[in-house]
């Protein structure tokens, strides 16, 4: 927490968390043509965000692509915000991430990491399984089918009508999940989008990367979406309990 702090305390590195806030999935160029700062000074500002978990990368090809994590900043929001604030108002301030596409060159739109104290045995099943995604998931109390190849998840709604439709499109057993992503809930002409989740054991934590690949626009509001989940995926296998939105 202290790292997240001292990394909010610059003014520079705050423009560029506004900067990835706007346009997501930025090169190192792209954020040095906004500031008046040299090549240099702009990769030591991302390099301290990196290390307070703030902003994430992935490279494809000769690119280095930046995003903003909202992860961090939603514990932060959690542990010194929250206790503050109404449940209406905390609705409004929850934080923005993205989603993604199980593609070989192209970038996600959107990418998060969290991290999880759990076996990745427990993270696995959470992912794959109808009855634990129905426990943890923020807005469906009801999930229709398993995650395998081919085979299509349903995310119900309480009063009964689907939310989200997904079909998975490969496995790699305990680390990798690409899924495609059907948003049912903006309607029957919404285009549907892919996604990943990544899974990498450390220790006596998992490390879960989502990303998103192939979001219209319009589509942006999806990162709430990832952020509460990842939320209440996290307090559901560390504590037992998940952040169930209020009906």
């Amino acid at each position: 927490m202290e790292l997240i702090f001292k990394a909010l305390s610059d003014p520079t590195r705050r423009a560029l968390l506004d900067a990835l806030r706007r346009t997501d999935g930025q090169t190192l160029s792209e954020l040095e043509a906004t500031l008046e700062m040299t090549r240099f000074g702009v990769m030591k500002h991302l390099r301290l965000l990196e290390d307070a978990g703030l902003v994430i990368s992935r490279k494809s090809g000769r690119f280095k692509h930046h995003y903003l994590n909202a992860g961090p900043l939603q514990d932060l929001m959690d542990r010194w915000v929250a206790p503050f604030l109404q449940p209406q108002a905390k609705a409004l301030s929850d934080l923005k991430a993205k989603l993604e596409k199980d593609s070989k060159m192209s970038k996600p739109d959107f990418m998060m990491q969290t991290f999880i104290r759990c076996t990745q045995d427990a993270l696995w099943d959470a992912l794959t399984q109808a009855d634990d995604m129905a426990r943890y998931h923020f807005a469906c109390n009801t999930v229709q089918g398993n995650v395998a190849v081919g085979e299509t998840t349903t995310f119900i709604f309480p009063n009964g009508e689907a939310m989200l439709r997904q079909v998975t499109t490969a496995l790699d057993p305990k680390s990798k999940i690409a899924m495609t992503f059907d948003p049912l809930f903006m309607g029957p002409d919404a285009p549907p989008s892919h996604m990943v989740y990544l899974i990498e054991a450390q220790d006596d934590t998992c490390k879960l990367t989502i990303e998103h690949y192939d979001m219209a626009p319009g589509q942006e509001g999806f990162a709430e979406g990832w952020a509460r989940l990842a939320a209440s995926l996290k307090s559901f296998l560390e504590t037992g309990a998940p952040l169930k939105a209020a009906m």
